[in-house]
């Protein structure tokens, strides 16, 4: 998927497999190029002609200011449908032009298995964002409802599993289309049918999760996603950090044209003696309707947030998963405010594990916000928890874990294949 969010990991699993010695292609539209190649990637391109460069900004520019499921349906009805077909029509031809062997996909780009399927390539799938539950044992990602296992909670998980499949019935048209054309026979009323048998990775921690969901045997817990290298280098005037209490803030890459959550933060800020706050504010809004910055306060476009989290006490966030899991690997804990897409389930799991506090995009007050700010820095039980995070997080290695299983499992269906020449993984 052409955003920030799904790029970065991606590309440092992309990054940690080549330097296993796999030889590593990253497939994408041209907007993907600048962060691929940054990353030190090979790079093909596919789509030209339908999204050319500066495409992806205009077709989520309209996602930036709406919230909650507004953002989902459009996006799911207006944007993805018509890259999904692109995919499906013009992926293949370069695929077998670069003689893959095997793909690695993400799961957002849904039904895009479909051509592995027709080239009888194994393929696994990547969450990058939280992993969606079918089963209704745990809250669909699209709610912030807490874990619960009472029969009305179940009853509820499992009504808004049945609404998130409402969204996505524009690409399941494309999908049912394109597997008909090229006489692929799919089980449609079985929503796992193309689900990836070989490997299903998250980066989510399994500690991080909620218990009870059933997940199938090729479902694989890993952990972020992240090294030390491989993005662009983000400038910052580091000499403008005062030494008080640093407080970072971003509301993420996808809906963040809300000036009012903005200026809610900036004013929240403003009142508390003693802290510093960075507000990442994105390329969207127009930082002139955020009014004065405050005295205690530096407003970037962009900002390099892994660093600023190794000296931050606390993070402000709109729990995009990359977010949350980035501030628990410096074991910074959170205030969550979650606008759309996953992140309800993420702020859930902050507020269910201890890391942080929640507070809904609609009852955002300056003085509610103010309040928890407060409580979070000075309550010690929250950075304990975000701590303990840090050091499974270290321990676990996620990403190793993630190279690992797609090597083996990976390999393995290569191995068993009757064209497949050798079962060392070539191409990838």
């Amino acid at each position: 998927m052409p955003l920030t969010g799904h790029l970065n990991p991606m590309t440092t699993l992309a990054r940690r497999l080549k330097a296993r010695g796999h030889e590593v292609v990253f497939f994408g539209v041209l907007d993907c190029g600048p962060i691929v190649r940054a990353a030190k990637l090979d790079f093909v391109s596919y789509c030209k002609e339908e999204y050319p460069v500066g495409s992806v900004a205009k077709l989520f520019g309209p996602v930036a200011k709406l919230p909650g499921l507004e953002g989902v349906r459009y996006t799911a009805w207006n944007i993805l449908p018509g890259i999904v077909r692109a995919t499906l029509n013009k992926l293949p031809e370069k695929l077998v032009e670069t003689g893959v062997e095997a793909l690695v996909l993400d799961t957002v780009y849904r039904f895009t298995e479909l051509m592995p399927i027709r080239l009888g390539m194994p393929y696994a799938q990547i969450w990058n964002i939280l992993h969606l539950d079918r089963s209704g044992a745990t809250p669909p990602y699209y709610f912030s409802w807490p874990h619960e296992t009472t029969p009305e909670a179940l009853a509820r998980n499992m009504e808004g599993v049945k609404a998130m499949g409402g969204f996505f019935g524009p690409m399941a048209e494309v999908a049912k289309a394109y597997a008909e054309k090229e006489g692929l026979q799919i089980e449609w009323s079985n929503p796992a049918a193309t689900v990836s048998k070989v490997a299903v990775i998250t980066q989510t921690p399994r500690e991080f999760d909620f218990s009870g969901a059933p997940w199938p045997p090729a479902f694989h817990y890993a952990g972020p996603f992240h090294d030390e290298g491989g993005r662009e280098d983000v400038p910052f005037a580091w000499e403008r950090l005062t030494g008080e209490t640093l407080v970072y803030a971003s509301l993420g890459t996808l809906v963040n044209g809300l000036e009012q959550v903005f200026r809610t933060i900036l004013e929240a800020v403003k009142t508390i003696p003693g802290v510093q706050l960075v507000l990442s504010a994105g390329s969207v809004v127009d930082l002139d309707e955020l009014g004065p910055v405050p005295s205690n306060a530096i407003v970037v476009r962009k900002a390099p947030q892994i660093e600023l989290l190794k000296r931050a006490a606390l993070c402000i966030t709109h729990a995009g998963l990359n977010t949350a899991l980035e501030s628990l690997a410096q074991g910074v804990p959170m205030v969550a405010m979650p606008i759309g897409f996953d992140q309800p389930g993420v702020a859930s799991r902050i507020a269910y594990h201890g890391v942080g506090e929640l507070v809904e995009v609609e009852d955002l007050t300056v003085e509610g916000l103010a309040g928890l700010i407060q409580k979070v820095l000075k309550d010690t039980s929250y950075r304990d928890k975000a701590r303990a995070f840090q050091k499974v997080i270290a321990q676990t290695r996620g990403l190793d874990v993630a190279v690992d299983v797609l090597e083996r499992e990976l390999e393995k269906s290569l191995a068993g294949r009757p064209d497949t020449k050798r079962a060392e993984l070539s191409h990838f």
